[in-house]
């Protein structure tokens, strides 16, 4: 059976680690709050150049020899900036945690951030925003974003091209120090530990660390309503968005969970089938329940051709709403046991958990055990779902096209 414990620092920094007894690895997945959301307005995009700058070297070590020290160890390693967090995620062979928790960290407390790392990443950050021509299906989402949520969530987690050209190395160092701060930040592990061992290597490690950061403060209202964004192309993008409960409420986020799993859980089910397959509308379409503990969104997307935009549409938003007229038995019991499945294979994965019980810190205070996750699926009924659904329609929907034409919405 795992076993999650978690401990609080002096400084404030909450460590959360589960034993994983069958693992031979270790995932360690850290969140300072520095995501897009605590970014100043006019630097939309200085966790992006942050992020990069992180693997250009340390105070103790230049990159090069940095880099050769972690890959030693074989240590797996990447970082990445969301709304709320910046985060830096690792994979290692649990024996290899010693040796692996000092280079990691210092690329947290000390990266060197210097004047040479300066243009390298900006060229960089700035050539994912181009490719993002390339990438019309990411560029519909964050489209989506940008019109239905609220300031600051609604920002380009990948910043703004503007913005990334202005700044200035003075800048980043200050993001740095403002967000890289032990009270606000989450340390999770995941795999095969010692607990009170992991306990003093990260005290001794990080117990001196200092400051805070609040979280953010959701504000403004959003546009919502429909945006088309032309362009001469032979696919059409569509991106759909409305309003769902949070996490925060776990009985009613693992219901609307459940009714998307019926909607867009496997090939199966009724977006893939009555859009898809039945009328051979479009190439790609699917469903999702994005949530944290601030706002809860159900977002749908499809990409099909100029001539069948319309028609994708119209029967693609009707599946949304024809949920509340009810699910019967069978795609219940199809939607449960793939969302048990997912469970399962995530509880299998060190690094999934890693990422799963840090989130579950921030948003609830605790981490949830892989059995409790389980239990609450089976707490869903077909009688409470179709209860929730009935009660829980798609309120008005924020719509996002992008192609050569507009679509009647």
């Amino acid at each position: 059976m795992n076993q999650i414990q978690t401990h609080r620092y002096d400084n404030g920094l909450v460590l959360v680690a589960e034993k994983i007894e069958s693992a031979q690895s270790l995932a360690m997945s850290m969140l300072m709050p520095a995501g897009s959301g605590h970014e100043p307005a006019d630097q939309i995009g200085v966790a992006t150049m942050l992020s990069e700058m992180m693997f250009r070297g340390t105070e103790s070590l230049p990159a090069k020899e940095h880099s050769d020290a972690m890959d030693d160890l074989g240590l797996d390693r990447s970082t990445s900036s969301d709304s709320l967090f910046l985060r830096l995620s690792a994979m290692m062979i649990h024996t290899k945690r010693e040796q692996a928790l000092p280079l990691l960290f210092d690329m947290v407390l000390r990266p060197k951030l210097s004047e040479e790392a300066l243009e390298p990443s900006r060229d960089l950050s700035l050539q994912s925003l181009e490719a993002l021509e390339d990438e019309p299906q990411q560029k519909t989402f964050i489209a989506l974003r940008q019109r239905h949520y609220r300031n600051p969530v609604n920002r380009c987690t990948m910043g703004e091209r503007e913005a990334i050209e202005k700044l200035t190395l003075e800048q980043i160092q200050q993001y740095k120090k403002q967000t890289f701060v032990p009270n606000g930040s989450i340390l999770s592990f995941a795999g095969q530990f010692d607990f009170e061992d992991l306990k003093k290597q990260v005290g001794k490690l990080l117990g001196d660390w200092q400051g805070q950061r609040d979280d953010i403060v959701l504000t403004g209202d959003p546009l919502r309503g429909y945006e088309h964004i032309t362009t001469e192309s032979q696919q059409v993008h569509i991106g759909l968005a409305y309003d769902a409960t949070d996490d925060t409420n776990e009985a009613s986020a693992m219901l609307q969970r459940s009714a998307i799993a019926v909607l867009a859980g496997g090939m199966s089910c009724r977006l893939f089938t009555e859009v898809r397959e039945k009328r051979g509308l479009c190439y790609a379409v699917y469903g999702m329940y994005a949530s944290n503990k601030f706002m809860g969104v159900v977002l749908g997307y499809a990409g099909t051709t100029p001539e069948r935009a319309q028609e994708t549409l119209d029967v693609m938003r009707n599946e949304f709403v024809r949920l509340g007229e009810g699910i019967d038995q069978s795609e219940f019991d199809r939607a449960m046991a793939g969302m048990k499945t997912r469970l399962v294979m995530q509880g299998e994965s060190t690094h999934a958990r890693a990422s799963a019980i840090a989130m579950d810190q921030h948003t609830f205070g605790s981490p949830r055990t892989l059995d409790e996750l389980i239990a609450q699926v089976d707490a869903v009924t077909l009688d409470k779902l179709n209860a929730y659904v009935q009660a829980n329609g798609p309120g008005p929907m924020t719509i996002v096209t992008i192609g050569p034409q507009a679509l009647k919405v």
